[in-house]
């Protein structure tokens, strides 16, 4: 039994929000083995994940509206200490945080680097993570259903971090 449908959203870790275009089926070694084919929005990559892995790969909806104030929460909350270690090993942690495609996580990594930003300048790695945390949360807020009224826009989260 098919979790998704085709047409809808779903979270790709890494890539960020695709469209689920076809489920197909496939004989692979004597066993028919089912399929979904996804196009990640923001690049257009096209993908095919087994769905039998879709918990181990960590393919998820979009998030729900309550999901999406716990984002808007940890946004604001800008009462966190700042791991002072090299940027490239900062790099490194928030591109894992991204990675896992957790909604809280990617949130976590834009409020770091927000915060961050306000104390010292951001090297070119971390203002393209910082762009990329962005775009991934804005795509999957703006899709998902029940929830452009808790933020759905850049100005929206720059307003939530007081910069222009």
């Amino acid at each position: 039994m098919s979790q998704f449908k085709v047409g809808e959203y779903a979270v790709y870790p890494g890539h960020g929000v695709g469209r689920i275009h076809a489920i197909e089926s496939k004989e692979i070694l004597g066993a028919q083995h089912e399929f979904y084919s996804i196009q990640i929005l923001e690049t257009g990559m096209k993908i095919m994940i087994p769905a039998s892995n879709i918990q181990k790969i960590g393919l998820r909806p979009l998030i729900s509206k309550a999901e999406a104030t716990k984002v808007v929460d940890i946004l604001k909350d800008k009462d966190v200490k700042i791991d002072t270690q090299t940027w490239n090993r900062r790099y490194r942690d928030y591109m894992e945080k991204i990675k896992t495609g957790s909604v809280f996580e990617i949130a976590e990594v834009l409020r770091d680097l927000y915060v961050l930003r306000v104390d010292k300048e951001l090297s070119f790695g971390e203002k393209k993570m910082l762009d990329t945390a962005k775009n991934l949360l804005l795509k999957e807020l703006n899709l998902a259903p029940d929830v452009k009224d808790v933020v759905n826009s850049d100005s929206e989260i720059k307003a939530i971090f007081g910069v222009q």
